[in-house]
């Protein structure tokens, strides 16, 4: 008989996360199981806080270890607009207000970051992944979720929404997080790989 994967739960409601991050964690070794729980949301211009807060106020009433990830779209032109709020902004005005902002702005850089909160052994750290690019004029793809079809990273010609699953997280901010949480996490574990 095989060793039992070691579990992480994620606490998301996100279908389109959760794929991600079993994908990225699935590749380390881990089962990743949904965890349905209320933690407490902060309104910061600081990513890394809010997932740390978030993760610090489920110390104790969840199943360790678990991950809280936040994500945000940091537009170079709009001075780092959405970024913290982008759940928020994408809920609202969507991709479509987005791009009414920047109608006419020829600076279309931008980067997505990720900073994903690991609550192990009663404590936490947060781990940041970013990748730079910039948003194009027109919404193109069907895949990932929010902001993705109006994102195209560096180096790249598709969208995050045109790419599939293994394109997107070999590249996505997400992916870098979650890369180093697991690598972190393994270590604690003394699950070297």
């Amino acid at each position: 008989m095989g060793a039992e994967k070691p579990v992480i739960y994620v606490v998301s409601e996100n279908p389109g996360k959760l794929r991600e991050i079993r994908f990225v964690l699935g590749k380390f070794g881990f089962e990743v199981e949904p965890l349905r729980a209320r933690k407490l949301e902060i309104q910061s211009d600081d990513l890394e806080e809010v997932a740390r807060v978030a993760a610090e106020s489920l110390l104790g009433r969840a199943p360790e270890p678990f991950v809280v990830e936040d994500s945000g779209l940091f537009i170079a032109s709009l001075r780092g607009f959405p970024g913290p709020y982008s759940s928020y902004v994408y809920r609202t005005i969507g991709c479509e207000g987005v791009l009414k902002l920047m109608r006419g702005v020829e600076d279309r850089r931008a980067k997505f970051v990720c900073a994903a909160a690991l609550g192990f052994n009663g404590s936490v750290s947060v781990f940041r992944g970013e990748v730079e690019g910039a948003i194009i004029e027109e919404p193109r793809g069907r895949g990932g979720f929010g902001f993705d079809p109006i994102f195209v990273p560096l180096g790249h010609a598709k969208t995050f929404a045109e790419m599939t699953l293994e394109e997107k997280c070999a590249v996505s901010h997400r992916s870098k997080a979650l890369e180093t949480l697991a690598m972190h996490l393994l270590e604690r574990l003394n699950l070297h790989r």
